[in-house]
C-alpha cells in the first residue's frame, strides 16, 4: 500500500497482517480523495475502525490539519503509529486504541468537531444507526460521513443523515452522507 498524493506522495505503509483488517485499496483512496479533494485542505477528520489508518494518512498528506485515528485491534494500533512515525505526521494525528463508543464519548467530552468522519468497519456491520446517530454531536457544519461498505449491501444509518453520493470500485462501495438540514 502507498500514499496516492500530497506531500508523502508514494510513500508505502504497513497494514495489518491477518483477515481482520481490510484496508482501503489504493485505487478507492484515490478516487475518494479526488471527490473530497477541496474538502480535505485544513479539515479535522475522524477514521474509526482505521485499520492501517490509511484514510488518515491520505488525508494528512493532502493536507489535513489533523486526523484522528481510532481502533480496537492492538495489532492495528500498533501498525498505525508505525506508518505516522515512518511518515513523519505525529503532529497532524492521533491514535486512539478503543471501541468506537469509547471513542466517540472522548471526543464529545473533549469537544472535538469533525468536518470529514470516516467509517471502514467490518462488512458484517452493516446497520451503523447506533454509530452515525453517536457521531452527530462530533459533526462540524457541513461535515461530511463516508462509508466504506461491500456494494451490494448499502449501510443503514441514522434518519438523521441524507445520502449524497454513492460510488462503486468492484466489490467495494463507497457512500457519502451529510446531515439533513
Amino acid at each position: 500500500m502507498r500514499i496516492i498524493a500530497g506531500r508523502a506522495r508514494s510513500r508505502t505503509i504497513e497494514a495489518p497482517k491477518g483477515r481482520d483488517t481490510r484496508p482501503t485499496l489504493d485505487r478507492v483512496r484515490e478516487n475518494l480523495f479526488n471527490i473530497l479533494q477541496h474538502r480535505v485542505i485544513d479539515a479535522v477528520t475522524l477514521d474509526l475502525f482505521a485499520g492501517s489508518g490509511a484514510l488518515s494518512l491520505e488525508a494528512v498528506s493532502r493536507g489535513a490539519k489533523l486526523a484522528v485515528m481510532a481502533d480496537r485491534d492492538r495489532q492495528a494500533n500498533m501498525i498505525e503509529k508505525l506508518n505516522v512515525k515512518n511518515l513523519g505526521f505525529e503532529a497532524e494525528t492521533r491514535i486512539i486504541q478503543a471501541e468506537w463508543q469509547q471513542t466517540v464519548r472522548l471526543m464529545e467530552s473533549e469537544g472535538m468537531k469533525f468536518d470529514l468522519v470516516f467509517l471502514d468497519p467490518p462488512y458484517a456491520l452493516q446497520d451503523l444507526t447506533q454509530v452515525t446517530d453517536a457521531l452527530i454531536p462530533l459533526l462540524a457544519e457541513d461535515a461530511a460521513v463516508i462509508v466504506e461498505h461491500e456494494y451490494r449491501t448499502l449501510p443503514v444509518v441514522s434518519g438523521a443523515y441524507e445520502k449524497t453520493d454513492t460510488r462503486k470500485y468492484g466489490y467495494v462501495g463507497v457512500s457519502f452522507y451529510s446531515l439533513k438540514e
